[in-house]
């Protein structure tokens, strides 16, 4: 699996989390797993 996949799934696990901060530190591991992905990494 792709570290650009696996940090996207990190961050829609924790962006699922109903704990406070959670929601935003998980959009924030989805966008940095897209852009990984889009740049190649």
């Amino acid at each position: 699996m792709r570290t650009s996949t696996i940090v996207i799934v990190v961050g829609v696990v924790v962006f699922a989390l109903p704990l406070p901060g959670t929601f935003i530190l998980g959009g924030i591991l989805v966008l940095a797993g897209v852009v990984a992905r889009l740049l190649g990494a």
